[in-house]
Order: C-alpha cells, then structure tokens, then sequence
C-alpha cells in the first residue's frame, strides 16, 4: 500500500468503484485457482488481520481467518468476552489501539455507526464483516459464485425474498454498481426503507408483494434466516410473517431455465 494515499475502507459495497469490483472478484478467481491447484500464492507474508466479532459467526471467522493463513498472513480474534470492548471502552480507542498492531481490521458489528467511528479512529484499513445495514462481503461472495458458475451478472435478473435486511440493501448497491435488476419481495412491516434506499431506477430495481412474480425470470434467487441475530425475540411472529416468503419449487419453477439459488446465514 502506496505509504502516502489515505487509508480507504470496505465498509459497503459502493466503497469500491465497479472497476475496482469487477477486479476484485478476477483476481479472487485467479488465487482461488492457484489454491486449488496448491500453488503458493503468499501476497499476505508478515500481514496481521484482526477479527473483532460484536456478533459471533461461524462462516465469517473460518472464511476470513483461513483466507489469511492461505495467503500467508496471520489472524488476531477478538471479542467482546475477551476484549476491552465488553468493558464499556469507546470504540474510538479501541479502534487507536488494535490499529497500531496490526495491518488490516475486519469488524463484524451491530449499527453502521460503531463501524463507522472505529474506522474515523483507525490508522489501518477496516472491512465490514456484517453491520445491521450492510454485508459487502456476503455480497460479493454471492455474486462472485454466480458468476463461476454463469459466467457475468450484468443484464441479469436476482429475485430477493424475504427481510429488507443488510443483505437486501447491500444487493441494491451491487445493482446500481454492476448492472444487474434486482427483483425484492418481502412482508409487510419488512420492507426496505424508502428514506434510506431513495428512488432507485426502475432498470435496476422492483418490488413485488407475491414472491412468486419476484422470481418469475430470475437468473439467481437468494433469501437469508427470517431472524438475524439480535432480533431473537421476534423469532415466533417473524416466523409467521415470512410463511409465504420461504423459497420453494414453485417459485424455481418459475425462475429462468439456468438459475441459482443461494441460501445466506
């Protein structure tokens, strides 16, 4: 990293510009490749990354810790448990003291906000591990997945169904950015919010009631858990709310012939 350019962070997905995207995603088939095919591939050599996790997660601790090992870094794990961030010290410092250690910080959080202030703080590149509002990297995960196996997402068709959680706005972004429609379909009392999305192109964004229409013609559908973490208490009436938004045969059936159905948690 150029030691005079301001320190840049991934904490949505229009963070990066559609070139620096489509990129990205090359250059992870590239190592994933040359994984595969056990070809040393250590960009990362004498690189720390540290993991602090507000909100636990399996795939996201294994996915990045075993990314950084693979490319020859090393991986630090915090949690609230076992950190001064279940002490009640302010994010701020936190932020001016993991950024002195290490190279690079991945943060999986609870609102925008406190990833936001730890990033303001940080003398080190920050990426976005899950927040309330957005997943960048769930995201570009799915869509580099899809495009493996279809080849380009742009001009294509994704059919949401379910919670306008992060996910669903962070799909939004991923429209606008590649160029690709997204189709959503969610209950009642979970929907997008208006305030926070604007008024996006109608080329790239629509929103149906049955999620049967949603999926009619869709290159990929894809849907999340109906309860995300912290939202544990709305387990029984969300699991009333979203009985018609669980993806089935009869909403593949009406998919495009060559469609993907991705399941994220």
């Amino acid at each position: 990293m150029n030691a005079t350019a301001p320190i840049r962070h991934y904490l949505q997905f229009n963070d990066l510009t559609k070139d620096e995207t489509l990129y990205l995603l090359d250059r992870a088939r590239l190592i994933k490749d040359r994984f595969k095919r056990y070809e040393p591939h250590l960009t990362l050599h004498d690189r720390t990354l540290a993991m602090v996790f507000e909100k636990a997660s399996t795939r996201t601790r294994v996915s990045f810790e075993a990314g950084m090992y693979q490319l020859g870094g090393s991986v630090i794990h915090l949690t609230t448990n076992d950190s001064q961030l279940g002490r009640s010290e302010p994010i701020e410092d936190t932020a001016r003291v993991v950024s002195r250690m290490v190279d690079i910080v991945m943060i999986r959080t609870f609102g925008q906000d406190r990833i936001e202030r730890f990033a303001e703080f940080s003398r080190v590149p920050v990426i976005n591990g899950l927040t309330n509002e957005y997943h960048p990297c769930q995201i570009l995960a799915d869509i580099f997945t899809f495009i493996e196996h279809h080849g380009s997402i742009e001009g294509k068709t994704v059919a949401w169904i379910g919670d306008g959680n992060n996910m669903a706005y962070t799909w939004l972004q991923a429209a606008e950015m590649l160029g690709f429609k997204l189709h959503i379909s969610s209950p009642d009392g979970y929907k997008l919010d208006r305030s926070l999305i604007g008024n996006p192109d109608a080329s790239v964004f629509q929103e149906f009631d049955d999620p049967i229409d949603a999926c009619r013609g869709a290159h990929l559908v894809t849907t999340d858990v109906w309860t995300s973490m912290g939202f544990e208490e709305e387990n029984e009436v969300r699991r009333k709310a979203f009985a018609e938004w669980c993806v089935d045969q009869d909403m593949m059936d009406v998919a495009a012939k060559v469609t993907s159905a991705v399941t994220s948690s």
